[in-house]
């Protein structure tokens, strides 16, 4: 572990919340219409934001068309008008707390608070209960999200995860005090990798992440070969591998995993190239890349932050330049605000083309853009013609059932659909081929995904 270089001490992060946004220095920046409708969006979405990100990504001469501040910073459009008439008269009649919270919940559940069966499909069992916290959808990789795990440094206006962050507890990832998740792992062999995941882990202490990653470098864990850690802490709080009062031994834990035999990656999620912009970010991957560990980076293709092939291909050659692995481009989940931030397939796949030929051979490591769906990770290929017919060349990076794996398939072209569910096979099919099979793939699958769709537009 090489030690830190001087970036000053920043302190503890300020956090600022609907709550106290009005202490915010640069709130006053804003008209009074865009602090209500922050404050109206803020009573459903969560909002959280701190000093690292208002004072040293955000450029504020170029608010409201800031990519950081449309990442972090809610906008009125990010709820459907409906949906915001409700909670916007709410607040102005000045309703009771416990109203604004019902009125809250029942839009929120109409944002789809959790797609692809997350709630159901991918929660495992262990003795015929289920295990809290863990989620084992593909044979290789498990997720764990840590209890003390659930929140982030900042809450991004897109997440997908962000029933975790609004109280909706019924509707929460959280490992209990029992260590079951350790004994599934254990007994699961078939397992070569956990992705300890949240809310942000790097929110916990170092010696909390100890006691989750540490029992698994012990023997009888021996299958397991990689521990990822997903994070958004180096795009809005680095100090956390630098000057954090456990940051150092936040290194040494690192080092020790590497140490093991275990390979250590830590799946970082940078949306802009102005997340690396700064001296501190590029301290905290030095130091991070010191210990053995890989960086990989990851994120979703968002509409009003980085819908550009030229913001892509700065973002990943800088970032091979710093080091890390371009690893995904997403697509935005169909939840929460997607209607805001959602680009279309085809748009997607052009951007990621042009973005991919202005790199070298070793930012194409990247993949995508690629829907995370109930059945797998479905890529978009490209755009072809066959036998005369416009169609999605597609293929699974990863699905519940491996022999899906890079198994080319075709849908109907549609310039306007963004996600799977919206999709129709090609060449008169009734179904893809990974719905004829029976049982789970054909009760919860695409169709599943297609009868949601189609009831939030009806």
């Amino acid at each position: 572990m090489r030690p830190r270089t001087d970036i000053g001490t920043p302190g503890k992060p300020r956090f600022y919340g609907i709550h106290n946004i009005d202490k915010l220095p640069q709130f006053g920046l804003l008209s009074d219409d865009e602090q209500f409708a922050l404050k109206v969006v803020g009573r459903v979405l969560p909002f959280r934001v701190n000093n690292y990100v208002v004072d040293e990504l955000i450029d504020w001469s170029n608010v409201p068309d800031d990519p950081v501040f449309q990442l972090t910073f809610m906008q009125k459009e990010m709820l459907r008008a409906t949906h915001f008439d409700k909670m916007a008269d709410a607040v102005k009649r000045e309703l009771p707390k416990a109203d604004l919270d019902r009125i809250a919940r029942e839009i929120r559940l109409d944002l789809n608070p959790h797609p692809a069966g997350q709630m159901t499909a991918n929660v495992p069992r262990l003795e015929g209960e289920a295990v809290p916290g863990i989620q084992h959808k593909y044979r290789e990789t498990c997720l764990v999200f840590p209890s003390n795990g659930q929140t982030c440094h900042a809450y991004c206006t897109f997440c997908f995860r962000w029933p975790q962050f609004v109280g909706m507890n019924d509707l929460k990832f959280a490992t209990d005090e029992s260590a079951r998740f350790q004994q599934y792992i254990r007994q699961h062999t078939e397992l070569t990798d956990v992705l300890f995941t949240g809310g942000d882990p790097m929110v916990m202490s170092a010696r909390n992440i100890a006691r989750y990653i540490e029992p698994l470098l012990e023997p009888e864990f021996e299958h397991i070969q990689s521990i990822r850690i997903g994070t958004k802490s180096l795009g809005y709080w680095p100090y956390r591998f630098v000057t954090d009062k456990d940051s150092d031994d936040i290194m040494r834990l690192f080092d020790k995993i590497v140490r093991s035999g275990k390979h250590l990656a830590i799946m970082a999620h940078f949306n802009h190239w102005q997340e690396l912009a700064t001296p501190a970010v590029h301290e905290a991957i030095r130091r991070v890349r010191s210990t053995g560990a890989q960086i990989r980076t990851q994120s979703p293709l968002i509409r009003n932050i980085n819908d550009r092939s030229t913001v892509w291909a700065r973002m990943w050659k800088e970032q091979v330049r710093l080091g890390c692995v371009p690893y995904y481009m997403f697509v935005e989940r169909d939840t929460g605000s997607k209607h805001y931030f959602a680009v279309p397939l085809v748009d997607a796949w052009e951007i990621y083309q042009k973005a991919f030929q202005q790199v070298s051979g070793l930012a194409r490591t990247v993949r995508g853009p690629s829907m995370s769906a109930f059945p797998g990770k479905v890529a978009v290929e490209g755009i072809s013609e066959i036998r005369g017919e416009r169609v999605f060349v597609l293929s699974f990076l990863q699905a519940r059932n491996p022999d899906h794996v890079k198994r080319p398939f075709f849908a109907r072209f549609d310039p306007n659909a963004t996600w799977l569910s919206q999709l129709k096979p090609a060449f008169g099919r009734e179904r893809f081929f990974f719905e004829q099979e029976k049982g789970t793939h054909r009760q919860h699958g695409v169709r599943q995904e297609r009868r949601v769709m189609n009831l939030k537009l009806n």
